[in-house]
């Protein structure tokens, strides 16, 4: 997330308004009975003055008990009636807003895990963590206290400005002469606590980011002893932190206050004018109830308008969110599903032709690179760090497009297949194992329910991993903690064997699986993977060549072109850059 995102614009965009509402269809008759209930609740709010003002005119001044009780009955149901009422209109706007917000996670979530990772590649993680967290959260306020709210208090107004003129004329232009002064104080302060809200996301998303760079990166902290300089950073970000929220409380305590005292020379002005009228009986018409009963009616003018600079701009933070929830739900960088080709015996024969690759426009990873591997060989894929080995994995499961040539599978092109058969059939153990904090279990099925116990074991048993999984309290069922710490980097590597091994893939792919593991370990889950390899394409990338000296064909890459390929053997003979690899190797060992 950048450091600095500005709300500016229009306070209500309407086009992003429009396609929020696209997400209220499903909800439609609760939305609209909520607006029923918003349209009677700002009706009801005037009637108790006016009911008041008639109990004082009438029942109290003839001395009329009964009717007085009448009265009182009458304005006891109403209060009854209106507390039902909103208890509904706020149940129902909550109700209807979490649904909502529910709806829009989802679809964002389910977009974001269906994007290219390109688009991962060039966008901060935490930036898309707001988007999903804190932006859809600032939008649930648009339904609760932003737009909802304001259109309640906006009929609310309308209907105590209609009881007051019908009421009476002059005491209602009486009682609103200090609204301009109000609308004026209202503007200022909805400028001021705009650039305020703006200075406090800042400063949480400052906050935010450096906190959770400074603990994932915690050991980095300590080794290098960099504690103190740290924690200086750290209170210089909170001092602005700081220092934004005093300013938004700053403006706070100054415009209540100003608004109150608005408010009350508005009653003072009303009172004057109504008394002297009422007692001395110059104007026609005003009595001591119509005087109280305007007395409520600005205070309950006044109280909306003292919320609606908030309201306004609780709207325009959500609209804002809402916009760049909609920005990234236009990204429609996928990747391209149109194959159907799913055969029930998938071939494990994989062509490179001629195949140019950039993560980055022409700063190409590939240049040209041509492979074959027969269905059931083990190919080898050597190379110094970012030769281009891993790019080819990522082509083969389509994590990436190529730029130009064609890549094959049983002479099939790779787009004709379904993605997600595809991907089933390649089975990828990669050097960095990633670890949900949850069971071992969950982090093989990674959710699947169609993948038994069973059939875990059977593939746990295969990598030689039910050794240490049987120790562990509840075996399959212990949690491991985020990103697998309390295991070893040993025992993950084994997990994401094992989470490889369960779909029984046809082409099995070793990203340096066996770099991290110590020798022991490696010697115990080398025999697992010589079994893993019968009867599959396999597809092995390592820097130990000690591992791959078996494999039926060896490709050298340089600098993303392949330089060589051979066996161990004519590779060793030919003496060139795989010899000079392993000359290298074989020197750091002695």
């Amino acid at each position: 997330m950048s450091k600095k995102e500005k709300v500016t614009g229009k306070v209500v965009d309407w086009n992003v308004l429009k396609r929020l509402m696209q997400f209220i269809k499903p909800y439609k008759w609760q939305f609209i009975i909520l607006i029923g209930l918003t349209l009677l609740t700002a009706a009801l709010v005037p009637i108790r003055p006016y009911i008041i003002q008639l109990t004082l005119d009438n029942e109290v001044a003839n001395g009329d008990f009964e009717g007085l009780i009448k009265m009182i009955s009458l304005l006891l149901g109403l209060l009854v009636f209106q507390a039902i009422i909103q208890y509904f209109h706020t149940y129902l706007s909550g109700w209807v807003g979490q649904y909502i917000i529910k709806d829009i996670r989802v679809k964002l979530y389910k977009h974001l895990i269906n994007l290219k990772l390109s688009f991962f590649d060039k966008t901060p993680i935490g930036r898309l963590v707001t988007r999903v967290i804190s932006d859809i959260e600032t939008l649930s306020d648009v339904f609760s206290q932003g737009l909802a709210a304001i259109v309640g208090d906006l009929l609310q107004l309308f209907f105590i400005i209609g009881f007051m003129l019908y009421a009476d004329w002059r005491m209602a232009l009486v009682s609103l002469i200090t609204f301009p002064i109000m609308l004026f104080a209202t503007y200022v302060f909805k400028e001021k606590i705009k650039v305020s809200f703006n200075q406090v996301r800042n400063a949480v998303a400052n906050l935010n980011t450096f906190v959770q760079e400074h603990v994932t990166g915690m050991s980095i902290v300590q080794i290098f002893n960099s504690e103190k300089s740290e924690l200086k950073k750290f209170e210089s970000i909170n001092k602005e932190h700081k220092k934004a929220n005093i300013n938004s409380v700053l403006y706070y305590s100054i415009y209540f206050p100003v608004a109150e005292i608005i408010s009350a020379t508005g009653i003072g002005l009303l009172i004057w004018y109504g008394a002297k009228a009422a007692l001395h009986e110059e104007v026609t018409g005003i009595s001591i109830g119509m005087l109280i009963a305007f007395i409520m009616y600005i205070q309950l003018f006044f109280r909306p308008v003292r919320q609606i600079a908030d309201r306004f701009n609780t709207l325009q933070l959500g609209i804002v969110s809402t916009s760049r929830i909609l920005n990234l739900l236009d990204n429609k960088e996928f990747v391209a599903d149109d194959g159907d080709y799913a055969p029930e015996k998938f071939e494990g024969k994989v062509d490179f032709n001629s195949v140019w690759f950039a993560y980055e426009e022409e700063n190409y990873v590939l240049k040209n690179v041509s492979l074959q591997v027969e269905s059931g060989q083990t190919i080898a894929i050597v190379g110094a760090t970012g030769a281009g080995k891993s790019s080819i994995i990522n082509l083969l499961s389509r994590l990436y497009e190529i730029n130009k040539g064609e890549i094959l599978i049983g002479d099939i092109p790779l787009q004709e297949f379904k993605v997600a058969y595809l991907r089933k059939q390649i089975g990828v153990v990669l050097q960095d194992v990633f670890l949900f904090s949850d069971s071992i279990l969950n982090n093989i099925t990674l959710g699947n329910k169609d993948l038994s116990e069973a059939k875990i074991l059977e593939a746990a048993e295969l990598v030689g991993a039910t050794k240490f999984i049987d120790k562990l309290p509840g075996g399959l069922h212990y949690n491991v903690l985020e990103r697998g710490a309390g295991l070893s980097v040993g025992q993950r590597q084994l997990i994401s064997f094992v989470r490889a091994m369960v779909y029984n893939p046809k082409i099995l792919v070793l990203d340096e699986a066996t770099s991290s593991i110590d020798s022991e370990t490696e010697e115990m889950i080398q025999h697992a993977i010589s079994r893993m390899m019968k009867g599959r394409t396999s597809i092995v990338i390592a820097h130990r060549l000690s591992t791959i000296q078996n494999a039926d064909k060896i490709i050298v890459l340089d600098k993303g072109e392949i330089k060589e390929v051979g066996t161990h053997e004519s590779l060793i003979e030919k003496n060139g850059f795989y010899a000079q690899l392993h000359s290298m190797q074989y020197k750091a060992v002695v």
